[in-house]
């Protein structure tokens, strides 16, 4: 993916869906009447500020948009209240499609897993004081895109958001957006965190995010990402399988070294366009027992390409002082969660089950 020419005159019109516009019609801004605005606009009427937000009911779902045609979403805009990051849904479907391509928790989707704001600065999302959620993950499809929130806690959620989107002869709808979230909440011995599980068809992978809680003391990020591509995982040969694509450890993948440490400072966040150690939640001394990273690797200038399947995984290890040998890896039980951001040739494909609350929850 590159970024495109902003000189360049075409023949597609921009639209754009908010509160203020759940349609997006042209001119269709700004007519309500009533909403969560309203009660603050009593001497100023209609067009000012009128329907800002909208309200989610416990276990309620709203539409953020409903699009005909083909078409190519270009930004999203979205915040809420912290506490909701991980317990709102996000789902999009494209082209008719009754399995969502996306279902990710709002949070993640925009690099917050942990419920607490962490300013992230990248090409593809940016996080902005506190709590300002900005997607620019192309989003094309052919006939049709629907994109959802699902509201998974007992108490009301206020969302604001907006979806803009390209519409016209020149929009080119190649390959659907997929996101995917797995958690490992403990990883188990003896295994390794799945990303993504036999993703069947063409396309490429576009992104990584990681929510990783240390459940214990020492360096956690020895582990190895490996990515399986067309057929990896079929063979037989003993110790296998082999990937085709294996990186040298956690803090290599995402673009540092030395464990993220400047010394005598410790670990140190960064945020650049492609890839970032955003977010350090160090114990507090009292409920925040555990250090907590969020981290992301964006696969833009990069992209990993397949042509029949793809299965994507990370090891969790650190090391283990032993009197005889010095040291050795040792597997840790952290608790990673991740989202998955690949581009596809079709508008699903086989993915993990939706999480329940409890499963969402940040511990």
């Amino acid at each position: 993916m590159h970024l495109p020419d902003i000189a360049a005159l075409g023949t597609t019109v921009t639209r754009s869906i908010s509160p203020e516009n759940p349609t997006g019609a042209k001119a269709g801004g700004g007519r309500a009447t009533e909403g969560t605005g309203a009660r603050f606009a009593t001497d100023l009427g209609r067009g000012w500020k009128i329907s800002p937000s909208v309200d989610l009911p416990p276990g309620g779902t709203h539409v953020l948009a409903d699009l005909s045609g083909p078409g190519r979403i270009t930004h999203i805009w979205l915040t809420t209240d912290p506490g909701s990051w991980r317990r709102l849904l996000l789902r999009a479907s494209w082209d008719g499609s009754a399995e969502p391509a996306i279902e990710v928790p709002v949070g993640d989707f925009f690099g917050q897993g942990w419920g607490q704001f962490a300013q992230l600065s990248s090409q593809m999302v940016a996080v902005n004081p506190h709590g300002g959620f900005n997607s620019y993950w192309p989003m094309p499809f052919s006939d049709g895109a629907l994109l959802t929130l699902e509201n998974l806690a007992e108490q009301p959620v206020t969302v604001y958001y907006q979806v803009t989107y390209d519409v016209g002869p020149d929009v080119v709808a190649d390959g659907r957006l997929h996101a995917q979230w797995c958690r490992s909440n403990p990883l188990e011995t003896g295994r390794t965190h799945v990303l993504l599980d036999e993703v069947r068809g063409r396309g490429h992978y576009a992104g990584t995010y990681l929510a990783w809680g240390v459940n214990a003391r020492g360096w956690w990020g020895e582990g190895e990402i490996k990515f399986y591509l067309d057929g990896d995982r079929d063979s037989t040969e003993p110790g296998g399988p082999f990937a085709t694509i294996v990186g040298t450890g956690t803090e290599d993948y995402l673009g540092g070294a030395w464990d993220f440490s400047v010394p005598g400072q410790g670990y140190t966040s960064y945020s650049t366009p492609y890839l970032g150690l955003h977010q350090i939640i160090r114990p507090d001394g009292q409920y925040e027992s555990q250090q907590r990273f969020g981290m992301y690797r964006w696969h833009v200038l990069d992209p990993i390409r397949f042509e029949r399947d793809l299965t994507a995984d990370i090891q969790a290890l650190g090391w283990r002082s032993d009197r005889k040998d010095g040291r050795r890896y040792l597997q840790r039980h952290d608790d990673i969660a991740s989202t998955a951001f690949f581009y596809l040739d079709a508008p699903s494909t086989n993915r993990p089950a939706t999480p329940t609350h409890d499963e969402l929850e940040t511990l």
